[in-house]
């Protein structure tokens, strides 16, 4: 299934004038969705106040935020640098599956590259994700996370560390 999106979405960074949107987003994105915790807008909050949002992304359509992207910086248990995560990752519900979300993933992952990233992490659908690159890296994930939803993306040709943990914001 796909959505027909009339308009030009504009991926661009976050400005503070966007953090209302950003957390609405977010919020009706995940709203009784399963995998939801119910604190992916508060997390957002969290790593911008705590130095932690390396990239932040906006989807704008016709003058609104649609979709959101963060990207926060990751401890390696072997200390190598440059490795990221990406989440939450948000598009309203009457947009998703339309290709907004690609968009932001992409510009994203490019936007870490040029920031020298090694590689990104996530915890999400393996059948998603898989098709920006992730693979399934269940022996390295953070002890907090379920295992088996947890993927990795090298930018770089490198070693994957043990252990990655994901920013301290992400458990707060």
């Amino acid at each position: 299934m796909s959505i027909d999106i009339p308009g030009k979405c504009v991926i661009r960074s976050e400005t503070p004038e966007d953090y209302e949107s950003i957390s609405e987003v977010i919020r009706r994105a995940f709203d009784g969705r399963p995998y939801a915790a119910g604190n992916e807008a508060e997390l957002v909050v969290a790593l911008r106040e705590q130095g932690g949002l390396a990239v932040s992304l906006v989807a704008e359509l016709d003058g609104n935020v649609v979709g959101q992207a963060a990207f926060s910086p990751v401890t390696a248990s072997d200390g190598t640098d440059g490795w990221y995560a990406v989440g939450p990752i948000a598009v309203v519900p009457g947009l998703q599956q339309g290709g907004i979300g690609g968009q932001l993933m992409r510009a994203g992952l490019d936007a870490i590259g040029k920031l020298g990233a090694v590689g990104c992490i996530l915890t999400g659908d393996p059948n998603y994700y898989c098709r920006f690159g992730f693979e399934p890296a269940p022996a390295h994930a953070p002890p907090e996370e379920p295992a088996e939803f947890f993927q990795v993306k090298r930018l770089r040709d490198v070693e994957l560390p043990p252990v990655f943990h994901f920013h301290p914001a992400f458990y707060t």
